[in-house]
This record gives C-alpha cells, sequence and structure tokens, in this order.
C-alpha cells in the first residue's frame, strides 16, 4: 500500500469521526456529514472507518442526501479539477463540498489537524486548483473564488485583492503543520502490514 493511499485512509479516517460526532449529536445523518450516498459510503474499505462510526452506519436509516445549488457549485468546481483517473478524487470532492458548507474552517470541519494536512489532501487530488493558489488564499475563500470567477463575477469591490479589505481574513501563511497525526497513522498502518 502506498504513502498516498495511507494518507487518504487516514482523512478518511478524521473526516468520518468528525461525522460520527455530529451523528451523536442527532445534528447530521452519515449522509449528511459526508455528502457520500449509502451505496458509496458503503463502498469504502472498512479500516477506513472507526468501528464505532461502521455500527452507526449498520443501525441508520438514512436516506441519500441531495446536495443544494451552493454545494452542488462546490462539488462541479472540484470534480472539474480532479486528477484524471482518481476515484478517491471524486469522492473527496463530494465531502469537500459538504464538509465547506460548515461554519469553521475547512481543514477543522474535515476533522484534519492543521492546513498543511488540508494541503497535502488538495494536491494529491487535485493539483491543477492547488497550483491556482498562488497567493495562499484561504481554501474556502479560493473555492468560491474560482466559482465567481467561472461565472465572470469578482468576490471583492476592489480592483485588486491587494487593495481588498478582506485582504488580511483571505491570505494567511500556512501553519506549519506536522503531519504527525498522519505519520503517525502511517506508522501504526506499516507495523500491521
Amino acid at each position: 500500500m502506498g504513502l498516498k493511499l495511507y494518507f487518504d485512509d487516514y482523512v478518511l479516517f478524521r473526516v468520518f469521526s468528525r461525522a460520527l460526532e455530529e451523528i451523536e449529536m442527532g445534528i447530521a445523518t452519515a449522509t449528511e456529514a459526508t455528502g457520500l450516498s449509502l451505496r458509496e459510503l458503503r463502498d469504502i474499505p472498512a479500516r477506513s472507518f472507526p468501528a464505532r462510526l461502521i455500527r452507526a452506519f449498520a443501525l441508520q436509516e438514512a436516506s441519500d442526501c441531495v446536495p443544494d445549488a451552493e454545494e452542488q457549485l462546490l462539488r462541479d468546481m472540484l470534480l472539474g479539477h480532479v486528477r484524471p483517473g482518481d476515484p478517491e478524487g471524486v469522492r473527496f470532492a463530494k465531502i469537500i463540498a459538504r464538509r465547506s458548507m460548515r461554519e469553521d474552517h475547512l481543514w477543522r470541519d474535515l476533522g484534519l489537524l492543521d492546513k498543511a494536512e488540508l494541503r497535502r489532501l488538495l494536491f494529491a487530488h487535485f493539483p491543477a486548483l492547488v497550483a491556482g493558489n498562488t497567493n495562499n488564499m484561504r481554501w474556502k475563500k479560493y473555492f468560491y473564488r474560482k466559482i465567481c470567477e467561472a461565472e465572470g463575477f469578482s468576490l471583492c469591490s476592489a480592483p485588486s485583492c491587494k487593495e481588498c479589505g478582506d485582504f488580511n481574513e483571505c491570505f494567511l501563511p500556512e501553519e506549519s503543520g506536522s503531519l504527525s497525526g498522519a505519520a503517525e497513522f502511517v506508522g501504526r498502518e506499516i507495523l500491521k502490514t
């Protein structure tokens, strides 16, 4: 199993752990929390799921959740940037679009430890999208900027980003995050093999 696959499993574990919190609090079903259909959830190898989440899925009578218009725009934009021939990227496009509807920073909404893990995930599956974020804009803002550009709109009323009052909110340096969570997960998986 390659390191990319270990990292994907690690991210799925983190996302599903976050989803489980929402399920246990009664604020979302498995499909609502992940953006995936029940079939898609059941097709994911069990090694990616926390045991409590597998039980929650088994007990749940959730119906598939249809994305609203905003989420569908995000999905379409992400799907348009998936690395060719990358089924995991398609899965992550749906998950990222759904988790982007949450109120916190995207890396937190996904249950990741820091922005560096989010960047690594995006680079693995959406490299052209990452390459376009040359000014290190926060990812949710960048996604919406890409959608607005495709529609011919501008998010900022200033003629350039540097003159915009939201500049400091959009462009912040990546935290030099450790990949300690991912490294720990990969280490455990390597020891299993």
